[in-house]
């Protein structure tokens, strides 16, 4: 059993008080920008309740210090019409040589569903100060295995210098119109900007299950492994865990995790806890998450307790 110890809500809309941030924390990612300070990127709404995706920095050393907030957003959803003109949420953040890869989920609201959640890829020149799309399309793309409009939530790894690999989330099927069922799926890359998606699940649903979602993986010990969320109940993630020697077939272990939900009621995570990203620096992993109502309330971190 994995022990962790929780510090808690690191950033709060409540607490940051700006004018494009007024609520919700989804979706932390984070790169290490020198030394124990560390660049987190998340996904804020504002008092139109449109998600814009913002920055801080925050110092692993001292985990309650946390700064630099970005005044502005860094991103905001895209032209109307295209595929992320509802808002956009960040996912996953990649150095690449001189430049940032942020890996991102477009919103649009759809007529028939609920919406359309898709990939984007944004690239940065100055360390995440700015950001501009590669694309105005998706980087992923509908095919005949995946033909419904959730291709989201990705996370990259690059293993070495022409071999990327992304882990995202891929509709199966919408059950209903405001109710998708979908898992984790791979795609390959060269480059880390053209993809080739196998359709196939990594991740997959057992009994009972809706969702997997949000994919975030660590290379540890000889072992490849993923923290991920999933739920039976919509608005009832909790944190899954997974192991892979080969990249290619993945074992579930999600009672290994040990991240649980509070046991005190009312708390901020005391009804879920999902969108996990994890990083290592130095000796522990630090795991990056949301609570309740998808993130609402902010960033929560915890550490690893050896």
């Amino acid at each position: 059993m994995q022990k962790w110890k929780k510090i808690g809500l690191i950033a709060r809309p409540t607490k940051a008080k700006l004018n494009w941030w007024k609520s919700f924390g989804m979706d932390p990612c984070a790169f290490q920008l020198k030394d124990s300070i560390y660049r987190v990127f998340f996904c804020g709404r504002n008092n139109k309740n449109i998600s814009l995706i913002g920055s801080f920095d925050i110092d692993l050393k001292n985990p309650n210090k946390v700064f630099n907030f970005s005044k502005k957003p860094i991103l905001k959803p895209g032209k109307l019409g295209t595929f992320d003109d509802n808002g956009v949420t960040a996912s996953c953040v990649l150095k690449e040589k001189k430049k940032l890869y942020l890996y991102y989920i477009g919103w649009k609201p759809r007529s028939t569903t609920r919406y359309s959640l898709m990939t984007g890829l944004a690239i940065s020149t100055n360390m995440g100060k700015t950001f501009k799309r590669f694309s105005k399309a998706p980087i992923l793309k509908l095919t005949n295995k995946e033909p419904y409009s959730i291709l989201t939530a990705p996370f990259v790894m690059k293993l070495k210098k022409n071999k990327w690999i992304m882990w995202y989330v891929s509709c199966n099927e919408w059950i209903r119109p405001d109710y998708p069922k979908y898992d984790i799926k791979t795609a390959y890359s060269r480059d880390g900007i053209r993809w080739s998606q196998t359709g196939k699940a990594c991740i997959k649903l057992k009994k009972g299950e809706r969702a997997a979602a949000r994919p975030s993986v660590v290379y540890e010990d000889k072992i490849f492994k993923m923290y991920y969320c999933y739920e039976k109940k919509v608005g009832k993630y909790k944190i899954g865990y997974a192991e892979s020697k080969d990249l290619k077939n993945w074992t579930r272990k999600d009672n290994l995790v040990g991240l649980k939900t509070s046991i005190k009621k009312n708390e901020w995570d005391s009804e879920m806890i999902a969108y996990p990203y994890v990083i290592k620096f130095e000796d522990k992993k630090y795991i990056f998450y949301n609570g309740n109502t998808y993130g609402k309330d902010g960033v929560a971190l915890a550490i690893e307790n050896k």
